[in-house]
């Protein structure tokens, strides 16, 4: 059996990852390209990590259930499954590192207080943090001069992206899988999105872009105006200049709008990368060719909701976003219709047998209740010798159907041919029909 060379390889350096000793890799030395990205990575992951630790730590079973989950283990379970991924990815990254002779970043400190106020906060920065992170990984690939660190990181980028899956249906208002391309940012980017939940300096070699908030309140969607702050806009700016350019996956390129009309179009749902730029001219949609030299800030990551699905309102029903500027939407089942699909999953096979014979029993009391209505109503109206044709027409005795009489087939159709019966009945039987 032959395998790819690249496969071989990256068997032979599955030992380093869990070395801490200083090695090269099948003879060759790692550049110090592949280490500060496998440093950068690692420190997002402990900013993950942290974020999730810290949320977990906090919040009760009655904080998720306030915040619209129709279970608080459906929001934990995933939640816990998340930080664990990213808690192994930055002791995996953490080892390579040191294979690699070098020596992690492990100072940087944190600060989530502004995104953990409360549950529905906590969760649409998740989908922010995941969305960065996916974005990180995936614009970090072209970084690397080593594949079978490249294949490594992959690795780490596709669980991610599972990660940003699962919190699209946690959302409830979002689509699942929004788009069938991602959006890959640079580490400055990447820092312009992070570095606010950085708690002091922190150092990792890249400078990083000037950050930039959207400030709405409420939903946003097509039609709405968005308004920006960041420290590189102040008054001193000729604002009419500038343009607001909106970057979603897979386009060649982002659209450019003008910045103070910077209004969402339609078309979109899913994450956008929002710029700030002093030209109008659009960026491209990949980081190794994208213009920084017009970059006035940016960027700030929003998800625009326009397609909210099923599944996600099963797990997380009347909710609403968080403060982070993105859109909303109001569950249309209601929440004791998901508590019980969702606590149905988990019945037994007697209690579901239970059930089907209480919901066989009430649909035979429910279709029996209509037919004894029905003969009540018929005999009302009744001809009074049985076997004579009924030649009343009229409303009935409570006024609920309009009779137009019938008769009784002959003793002589009885004989006659199906086809024949047929059309005597619906030549000599009368219609009975309701208001």
């Amino acid at each position: 059996m032959h395998f790819a060379p690249s496969l071989v390889a990256l068997v032979s350096t599955l030992p380093y990852l869990v070395s801490a000793a200083p090695a090269r890799i099948y003879g060759r030395t790692v550049s110090s390209a592949d280490i500060l990205v496998y440093t950068f990575a690692d420190v997002l992951e402990q900013l993950e990590a942290t974020f999730y630790t810290q949320a977990l730590a906090k919040f009760q079973d009655t904080d998720f259930t306030s915040a619209g989950f129709s279970s608080s283990q459906i929001a934990i379970e995933q939640f816990t499954s998340i930080q664990i991924d990213e808690s192994t990815h930055s002791s995996v990254l953490q080892a390579a590192i040191k294979s690699f002779g070098a020596s992690p970043v492990t100072s940087c400190k944190f600060n989530f207080d502004s995104a953990l106020t409360d549950v529905a906060t906590m969760a649409a920065t998740a989908r922010v943090v995941e969305a960065v992170g996916v974005g990180a990984y995936l614009g970090g690939a072209t970084l690397l001069d080593d594949p079978v660190l490249l294949d490594s990181a992959a690795s780490i980028l596709t669980v991610e992206a599972r990660h940003q899956t699962i919190l699209n249906v946690l959302s409830s208002s979002g689509t699942a899988i929004p788009a069938a391309f991602d959006i890959a940012l640079s580490p400055s980017e990447v820092l312009a999105l992070a570095g606010p939940f950085f708690d002091g300096p922190c150092d990792l070699g890249v400078p990083a872009n000037p950050a930039l908030s959207l400030t709405n309140t409420g939903s946003v969607g097509p039609g709405t105006q968005l308004s920006f702050s960041s420290p590189a806009i102040t008054s001193s700016n000729d604002t009419s200049k500038f343009f607001c350019q909106m970057l979603i996956g897979g386009a060649f390129a982002s659209i450019p709008l003008p910045f103070d009309n910077c209004v969402v179009p339609s078309g979109i749902n899913g994450p956008v990368a929002i710029f700030v730029t002093s030209d109008g001219q659009p960026l491209v949609n990949n980081v190794r060719d994208r213009a920084t030299t017009q970059l006035v800030a940016g960027p700030a990551m929003a998800f625009i909701d326009t397609q909210p699905q099923m599944l996600g309102q099963l797990a997380r029903v009347g909710s609403a976003s968080g403060t982070d500027g993105t859109s909303t939407s109001t569950a249309t089942i209601s929440p004791a219709q998901a508590s019980a699909i969702v606590s149905s999953a988990g019945s037994t096979t007697a209690e579901s047998a239970s059930a089907t014979a209480t919901a066989s029993s009430s649909s035979s009391t429910d279709s029996a209740a209509p037919a004894a209505s029905s003969s009540a109503v018929l005999s009302a109206s009744a001809p009074e010798v049985p076997g004579t044709p009924n030649t009343f027409v009229g409303p009935n005795a409570d006024g609920s159907i309009n009779v137009q009489g019938w008769s009784n087939l002959s003793s002589s159709s009885s004989s006659a041919s199906p086809a024949t019966s047929s059309a005597a009945s619906a030549a000599d039987t009368g219609s009975v029909s309701g208001y």
